[in-house]
């Protein structure tokens, strides 16, 4: 049977789950890239002039080559918060999206995007995992001691909805780490181990719902659909930008427009991995399809995580055999608190976007960021998971 490897080998940890374990506050750039962090740090007040990419575009360009051979996995990545930052706001930061990206943010943005195996654009690493750092170095990660380090409007709502999710990352870590101890139990036929385990994933379910449900307090639905949504979208399956974008100069791009799938907490690993956990499958459709693509937009580490615990599980085909009650139902209390996140997700969506009116190009009420129909796919999502419940009443022998 697969084993797992230690959290550190997948770039985990208890106390930050799938969050970057590095303070990504006190990683330094060098000089090299001043004008870029710069240009970055100043979007909130480039966007609103309405000559973002006439400002953007007088960057120079910055062959990353050497930096990438030469700069750790930190800096690199935090250069590449900057990066996608500035690329979102090139492409949806005007009325009209442009057909190419200038070399400037092209070929950098490729370049640190290869050093990492990720996507030129922003993805949830680079709007999340990456991007926050504590008030108080030495207080806990939750919503009343983190914020955003690189934003494109900035305010209130575009802060809380990224921050919620780290929020949701940093207490998820605890249920993380302690899979490998469900899986072992499981392996060593430990009834009283998993049952442990289980409680502990079912009492990590309720605090991150509970920050879940914290959304509304300050990210106003109207607000998130006109001044925060707009800028995380892709460019593949977006009507806005046809076939796609040219990254101009990338010569592994030439002059072919290039489509990629955009920012969408569909790429938190969280979720899929409880799924390969709880051994909850979903129906080979396009569903499946795009849950699988996006599966590239994931840091390594996590995508090597995910593929791992599914790979060693054993867990439903265990507690299915056990003949114990108590690990039935507490294996449905995991299955049932995962569809609830799933359905908080869906009301969420509704709100904030299916109900909202459409007024931009690229800002679809029916699509979401990732380029899909978000409503049908999160339905199916939370009904595959609850076809997943077991009969409690069921005590077959081991």
């Amino acid at each position: 049977m697969a084993s797992l490897k230690p959290l550190e080998a997948y770039d985990m940890s208890r106390e930050r789950g799938f969050l970057c374990r590095h303070d990504a506050d006190a990683v330094d750039l060098p000089p090299l890239l001043d004008p870029a962090v710069k240009a970055a740090m100043h979007l909130p007040r480039s966007i609103v002039t309405g000559r973002v990419r006439e400002i953007l575009s007088r960057l120079p360009v910055i062959d990353l080559a050497d930096f990438c051979n030469t700069a750790t996995e930190q800096q690199i990545r935090k250069a590449f918060v900057h990066y996608t930052f500035m690329v979102q706001s090139y492409v949806w930061g005007e009325r009209d999206a442009p057909a190419s990206l200038p070399e400037c943010l092209a070929r950098p943005c490729w370049q640190l995007a290869e050093a990492l195996d990720s996507k030129p654009l922003l993805t949830y690493s680079t709007y999340v995992l990456d991007n926050w750092a504590k008030i108080d170095a030495d207080g806990p990660i939750d919503l009343s001691n983190v914020y955003m380090i690189q934003p494109f409007l900035s305010g209130e709502d575009e802060a809380w909805f990224v921050l919620v999710h780290v929020a949701i990352e940093a207490r998820a870590g605890d249920m993380l780490a302690t899979i490998p101890e469900l899986i072992a139990a499981c392996e060593a036929n430990d009834a009283a181990g998993v049952k442990a385990a289980l409680q502990r994933l079912s009492d990590g379910w309720d605090a991150v719902n509970a920050i879940f449900d914290r959304m509304p307090e300050r990210c106003d639905p109207y607000i998130y659909f006109n001044r925060v949504r707009p800028y995380i979208h892709g460019w593949k399956d977006n009507p806005a930008l046809g076939p796609g974008l040219i990254y101009e100069g990338v010569p592994a791009a030439g002059d072919t427009p290039q489509t990629f799938r955009g920012q969408t907490g569909s790429q938190s690993s969280i979720v899929p991995t409880m799924d390969a956990l709880l051994q909850i499958s979903h129906a080979n459709d396009p569903l499946r399809q795009y849950l699988d693509e996006l599966h590239a937009y994931r840091p390594v580490g996590h995508r090597a995580f995910i593929e791992d615990v599914r790979a060693a599980s054993q867990l439903r085909d265990w507690v299915s055999t056990s003949g114990d009650a108590t690990a039935r139902q507490l294996y449905n209390d995991n299955v049932m608190k995962l569809a609830r996140f799933r359905t908080r997700h869906l009301e969420y969506a509704a709100t904030y976007i299916n109900k909202q009116a459409g007024n931009s190009p690229g800002n679809d009420t029916d699509v979401g960021t990732g380029g899909t129909p978000f409503m049908k796919y999160l339905k199916k999502h939370r009904d595959e998971a609850e076809a997943h419940l077991l009969n409690v009443k069921h005590n077959a022998a081991r």
